[in-house]
């Protein structure tokens, strides 16, 4: 496991380092942030109150933290780029957070599209939004009546110079193939990145001026999709992965990249930095070995074996009685061999190669490479 680990900080960091010797400090004094599971440190286990299996988070904090992941995130990494503390879920009051730094909006679950009763999440972008306004608003009231929160809230223009970041949208796509044709969800992207253009046009007029926006993954890459649309090999593409969830991906990679440009003329007096991670993760797939991986599908965290070690009916942690036998889904003793934790989220082993290729700046539009916004700072 060691020579593994080593592996991937040697290749990453050259990566990192090599390109980029003029780097400059990162200097945003916040960070506020909206998504899904990818990057949800905690808000929906404390919006619906329930603990994630103690093996989620067994990696780096050595018991749950709420996250969808054995260990560290893309998002924690990126503080630690920062030199910044983790961000503490909006809804998790609980042991005083402080949230000076910022807050995080994201849950697990969240769609881009307005949640309806039977939505895995209520906390879709939308509601993140308005929960960001009432935290916003709290924090001017708070600070205007004189309370000493300094070390609880952020300062009102770091509102302002803060660096709002998001990584949302798989969900809609993923959930949409369970009940419409290919054709019918690459038709549903544009109405998905209206809203989201709604939702970030909301936020500019409260004073938003950095826009960090991460694009959506190979979704056909996730052994849960593998295992339901994949069972015909003809939908599989050269990787195992499938083939029409990761056209939607792309299309709507395209258009987000559109937006993005749209909103870079639109607003002169800001950043609006698009993020290729779709790149980053399939070519991490392709090259697993490369990069000290000995999995790319299969999931380390759950039950059947090889090929996807994968069960709908069973997530990563729970026991369930399967024809008359108890049957678990256990976590691999290696992690760091694995691309993909549980079926959906990858393990932090790769959280980290992928923060690592994102700091080299040349995935971004527009790139950064030449005035890397990053000093490596990553905790390996």
């Amino acid at each position: 496991m060691t020579t593994k680990i080593l592996i991937v900080q040697i290749l990453t960091l050259c990566s990192i380092i090599l390109p980029n010797a003029n780097s400059v400090v990162f200097k945003y004094p916040a960070v506020f942030n909206f998504g899904d599971s990818n990057s949800d440190t905690g808000e929906l286990g404390a919006g619906l109150g329930f603990t994630l299996d103690p093996v989620y988070g067994r990696t780096h904090f050595k018991a749950s933290s709420g996250r969808f992941c054995d260990g560290r995130l893309i998002v924690d990494f990126l503080m630690d780029a920062m030199k910044l503390p983790f961000l503490n879920a909006y809804l998790d009051s609980i042991g005083m957070p402080s949230f000076q730094k910022g807050c995080n909006f994201a849950a697990a679950g969240s769609t881009i599209h307005q949640a309806t009763p039977t939505s895995v999440c209520p906390f879709s972008f939308d509601i993140q939004v308005n929960q960001f306004l009432h935290f916003k608003a709290r924090v001017v009231d708070l600070l205007a009546k004189g309370k000493r929160l300094d070390k609880y809230i952020p300062a009102v223009d770091y509102f302002s110079k803060g660096l709002y970041t998001f990584d949302i949208g798989q969900n809609d796509l993923a959930g949409a193939f369970y009940s419409k044709t290919i054709d019918q969800v690459l038709a549903s992207i544009p109405k998905i990145l209206e809203e989201f253009e709604t939702g970030l046009r909301r936020l500019y007029d409260e004073g938003a001026r950095n826009f960090w926006i991460h694009n959506t993954g190979p979704l056909g890459c996730l052994a849960q999709n593998v295992a339901k649309f994949g069972t015909d090999p003809s939908m599989l593409d050269e990787l195992g992965c499938v083939s029409g969830h990761n056209q939607a991906a792309k299309l709507f990679n395209l258009q987000l990249h559109a937006l993005c440009k749209k909103l870079q003329g639109d607003y002169t007096d800001s950043n609006v930095t698009y993020v290729d991670i779709y790149t980053i993760k399939y070519g991490l797939i392709a090259n697993y070995s490369r990069y000290g991986f000995d999995q790319p599908i299969m999931a380390c965290c759950g039950v059947g074996g090889a090929p996807l070690n994968y069960n709908s009916g069973i997530s990563c942690g729970q026991t369930k009685v399967i024809n008359g036998t108890s049957v678990t889904a256990k976590a691999c003793s290696d992690s760091s061999e694995y691309v993909n934790w549980d079926g959906i989220h990858y393990t932090e082993a790769a959280n980290q190669y992928v923060s690592t290729q994102i700091l080299t700046g040349k995935y971004s539009d527009p790139p950064f490479a030449d005035k890397m916004p990053f000093l490596l700072d990553l905790k390996f």
